[in-house]
């Protein structure tokens, strides 16, 4: 049996953890530059708030109801290790899927009484973190995902539901909608209630030739699972990426040069940190720019260039060269920029780098500087130490009207408990 815990809401659970005052209360939480609703709380969503709904779209008589937030992730991520680190003490194989959501085997946990256990897995991480999870059990991650559903929907006060017979899978099929299973987009959900397929339930039934004809070998696939046969393998180490990008749209249009490099160079120095995270470096380096498509009154442009590295690189000031480099050949003055990126492709082990016969570059002095200024940065929690191209002071950065505290990974931020 497989469970796939996921926590409740989970951006506005961050949120409610440090302001009781939010409790009961209408919350979303917005995307990048505060754009779109990305978390709903139960209130939220009663007053007909939908998922990537603008925010400047919200009637007036709703919005002033409804309490937003900027999308604080440095809080989300350190929550969600302190989450995953409480069910990890429960169960000994695991798969992080998302930054709410883990999928725990409890095919080895087979003494215990599954319901009992998730329901004390749910108590642990909400006594020890504050924030509220849903348990759904099944025998594969398809029904697993589908089970947690359930239980949000029909038994939200007890939040575990356990398919552990076949009338209790066949209740969770014909409750789902075949645009809610795992695997089914917008797409192949109205192929499916075009050709009669509307619940889980209907879609068992339907003939395996028809199924990869018309969704091919993954839809055979996602068909197994939700017969009962465990088809999706277990990631239990990351992937290594093909590729890392880091992008942004700007918090204001952006036609300064500078302010482009200050952008371009701090994109650039992200990427290079988790290529080093990752213990991997890039054979090649993609720099983009583009004005805002959604804007026809403006003059439009987009521009992209890849550079082959000479030698895989992880280095920031080798890739900020590169980075830099492209800026100067793909920038052209009078456009009103929304935004820029930067992306490292081709990656491979930094074990396996093959060097350059022609290459000057002095690479074990550049690696201690990185290894010097991460360790700064990583002990303040910030990048505090920062290339002069990058400054401080950002014009162009993201829109963060609404933005909470980082209660618990800066000291100075910390909540603060009063005296009654």
């Amino acid at each position: 049996m497989i469970a796939l815990i996921d926590c409740n809401n989970f951006y506005v659970s961050c949120e409610r953890l440090f302001n009781a005052r939010l409790e009961n209360k209408a919350v979303i939480v917005l995307s990048n530059n505060d754009g779109c609703a990305i978390s709903r709380s139960e209130e939220a969503k009663a007053l007909g708030i939908q998922m990537a709904q603008p925010a400047f779209m919200l009637p007036e008589k709703i919005a002033k109801d409804v309490r937003m937030f900027s999308s604080n992730y440095t809080l989300y991520g350190d929550m969600s290790a302190r989450v995953m680190q409480v069910i990890k003490e429960f169960v000994p194989v695991t798969e992080v899927y998302s930054i709410d959501e883990i999928f725990s085997d409890f095919s080895c946990m087979k003494q215990r009484n599954l319901t009992v256990l998730a329901k004390e897995i749910r108590e642990a991480v909400g006594r020890r973190t504050g924030i509220p999870v849903t348990v759904g059990i099944a025998p594969t991650k398809t029904l697993a995902k589908m089970a947690n559903r359930y239980a949000k929907k029909k038994h939200p006060e007890e939040g575990v539901f356990c398919a552990s017979s076949k009338e209790l899978i066949n209740e969770i099929l014909g409750f789902t909608d075949v645009g809610n299973i795992w695997g089914v987009g917008k797409q192949y959900e109205t192929l499916l209630k075009k050709n009669g397929f509307h619940t889980a339930m209907d879609l068992i039934n339907a003939p395996d030739e028809w199924i990869r004809k018309n969704m091919s070998v993954v839809g055979l696939r996602m068909l197994s699972e939700l017969k009962g046969i465990p088809c999706i393998k277990w990631e239990l180490s990351p992937p290594i990426k093909k590729n890392i990008c880091t992008s942004r749209s700007f918090g204001q249009l952006v036609t300064d040069k500078k302010e482009m490099k200050q952008a371009i160079a701090k994109f650039t120095a992200a990427c290079a940190e988790k290529l080093r995270q990752e213990k991997t470096c890039a054979r090649k380096m993609n720099v983009f720019i583009q004005t805002n498509p959604h804007k026809p009154t403006d003059k439009q442009y987009f521009q992209s260039i890849t550079f082959h590295l000479k030698v895989p690189s992880n280095l920031t000031p080798e890739l900020m060269r590169y980075s830099m480099l492209a800026l100067d050949r793909i920038f052209l003055s009078g456009y009103n920029y929304q935004k820029c990126g930067v992306i490292v492709l081709d990656l491979i082990p930094q074990q396996i780098i093959q060097a350059s016969l022609f290459d000057d570059r002095k690479r074990e002095k550049d690696k201690n500087l990185m290894t010097s200024i991460d360790k700064v940065n990583k002990d303040f929690s910030k990048d505090i130490v920062r290339f002069a191209t990058q400054d401080y002071k950002h014009q162009w950065k993201l829109k963060q009207e609404y933005l909470s505290q980082l209660y618990t990974t800066r000291f100075d931020q910390l909540p603060k408990a009063k005296a009654s």
